[in-house]
């Protein structure tokens, strides 16, 4: 017989956990004993919404399954945030909450509470997560952790959530004697995937300007080295999402940027001028859309490859081939199937023109006198960050738009954040989590100074465990995209500013208070010395850039408000700033057939 929280813990072993990020409470604490005494190693946040954002970030980095336990009550309220980002990201992740004793648990008793901190978080936390149960019976408990961990890591990934009562916590098992879970059979479809990747070649043959957005359900389905050589083989032009930023260098050969709202100019060019449109795990969502469907890739035929039918069905355009399969099923057919295709050599081409034609970062940008432009700073960590090191963006506003449109990735780099949620308070719990997912590999994290303060208490955590985590922090007073879309949209700008209300504290005080190195860029002149100074140095370090309070992320797409309030937007080739008329339309009438 054994004890069932070290059951669980024991299952969670097996399986390869080797990291839980925790917060430890009265309810949890038989499952925090098992963690004690058992060979995972235990990172104690000091608030459950970083301990869930690091799990998230740790599970993006492995691409398996993030472990979070958190205690009853507001321990599980505590998490949502970090739930919700893995849900709409699919990212696998495991939570363990600890619940009030079974017989103080409200059940069908028609009051709000019974057990203090008791609260249902496997009924609130449903819709967020794949699957969500409270364990009442310890008989349970194989077949219970089995279906977790298969609904966790099978299909579309995400988070699962498993509420376990003190007094089942501490109960006895058989281990022999527990029931398992028996996964579905899955219906024999290789007909039907014989058949798509067929109709796929038989729609290249055909076409004079095909294109391939990656996104990272490539990777979620560990399929990027075999879409690597089909994309060596097929030799056409190749885009990322911003979740798929590491897949190529700047440099490859096929490699032609990545489009959308905020995209690049010349992948947009590209994305809007091909004849065949081919998206293999990107679910296609509004940032790379910009919100209109009508004129996506318009005059493009469409292939999409999405494991999830629903995120095929949403696309309010015809999709020729709707592939509703794994990526790497998909892939891995498509190479066995391989016959040489045509030469789409000058297609290439004329997607690599425009991606050099029109950089991101542009000169005018470097001729900014007054503290440093946002781009500038990106070009130069472009610069100076090597192929081996970890760059974890925040996941809202100026630090994650500007990163993920403008910098430069080198082969070996890993690169991600949390794009779905777009949530403040990332920054400094997803470096943690992904610094120790790497094994302390050289982190670099770009935070707004909106979003670094509400996560701040973690900079003991980095402290504590010595993590080599180096942390820029863009200060532009406040919150700047939502200044601009104020001045755009209202005219006014509450509560985005000191003078509208948001005051933020002194990044150098509260450094030096956790006993972490600080620094302050304010100037342009000798920006790459400071930056390399940074990089280099074997401490945790906190550095302020220092900004405009006006900054304004460019390219991006077009919104106008009409008079009835509702809003438009214009097609994704034309970019603020708008191009001359004339350039615009030769660009265009490559498309022309």
């Amino acid at each position: 017989m054994v004890k069932l929280s070290d059951y669980v813990i024991s299952f969670l072993e097996k399986r390869g956990v080797k990291d839980i990020f925790m917060l430890s409470g009265g309810f949890c604490l038989p499952l925090v004993d098992s963690v004690g005494k058992s060979n995972i190693n235990h990172i104690c946040s000091l608030h459950e919404q970083a301990a869930a954002i690091g799990a998230e970030a740790y599970a993006q980095y492995k691409n398996s399954p993030g472990v979070c336990l958190v205690t009853a009550g507001p321990g599980g309220t505590n998490t949502i945030t970090g739930v919700a980002s893995a849900w709409l990201d699919s990212i696998p992740m495991i939570i363990l909450s600890g619940q009030v004793q079974s017989r103080d648990i409200r059940g069908k008793r028609k009051v709000r509470q019974i057990g203090f901190q008791e609260i249902d978080m496997a009924s609130i936390i449903r819709p967020i997560t794949k699957y969500s149960k409270t364990l009442t019976k310890s008989d349970d408990a194989r077949r219970v952790l089995e279906k977790a961990w298969y609904m966790a890591t099978t299909g579309r990934q995400g988070p699962v959530w498993i509420e376990i009562p003190l007094d089942i916590q501490s109960s006895l098992v058989d281990p022999n004697l527990l029931e398992g879970f028996t996964p579905p059979v899955n219906k024999d479809r290789s007909e039907e995937l014989e058949n798509y990747v067929s109709k796929f070649y038989e729609m290249l043959m055909n076409a004079s300007r095909p294109i391939i957005l990656a996104g990272n359900g490539i990777r979620s389905a560990k399929a990027k080295e075999k879409f690597l050589q089909l994309t060596k083989l097929l030799n056409i032009p190749i885009m990322t999402t911003w979740k798929a930023i590491d897949f190529m260098d700047e440099e490859h050969p096929l490699f032609v940027g990545r489009p959308g709202l905020a995209g690049q100019r010349g992948a947009n060019f590209s994305q809007q001028t091909s004849d065949l449109f081919i998206s293999i795990g990107a679910r296609l969502d509004h940032g790379q859309t910009a919100f209109n469907h009508t004129n996506f890739a318009r005059n493009a035929k469409k292939i999409i490859v999405d494991i999830d039918e629903a995120e095929i069905e949403k696309m309010d355009f015809h999709v020729d081939c709707p592939v509703n399969f794994d990526a790497l099923e998909f892939i891995d057919l498509a190479l066995s199937r391989y016959e040489k295709t045509k030469d789409f050599s000058d297609w290439v081409s004329q997607c690599k023109e425009w991606q050099k034609k029109y950089p991101v970062v542009v000169p005018e940008y470097w001729a900014q006198e007054k503290y440093i432009n946002n781009y500038v700073f990106i070009d130069v960590l472009s610069d100076l960050m090597k192929p081996s090191d970890l760059l974890v963006p925040g996941s809202s506003g100026a630090c994650s738009e500007v990163t993920m449109q403008a910098f430069r990735t080198k082969n070996g780099m890993r690169i991600f954040n949390s794009e779905g949620l777009g949530s403040m308070g990332f920054g400094i719990p997803s470096a943690i989590g992904a610094c120790i997912a790497s094994e302390n590999r050289h982190t670099v994290c770009i935070d707004g100074d909106g979003g670094f303060i509400m996560n701040i208490q973690e900079l003991e955590t980095v402290r504590r465990l010595q993590l080599p985590i180096k942390f820029f922090v863009l200060n532009n007073g406040g919150y700047v995209s939502i200044r601009n879309s104020q001045s755009k949209h209202f005219g006014q700008q509450w509560a985005s500013s000191e003078k509208g209300g948001v005051t933020l504290p002194d990044f150098e005080k509260i450094t030096k208070s956790y006993g972490l190195s600080y620094c302050r860029i304010s100037s342009p002149k000798e920006i790459y010395k400071e930056v390399q100074k940074v990089l280099d140095s074997s401490e945790s370090v906190v550095c302020e850039i220092m900004m405009l309070n006006t900054h304004e992320t460019l390219p991006r797409n077009s919104t106008h408000k009409r008079e009835d309030g509702t809003f438009v937007s214009l097609p994704m080739e034309d970019l603020l700033p708008l191009l001359p008329r004339d350039e615009f339309k030769r660009n265009m009438s490559v498309g022309d057939d």
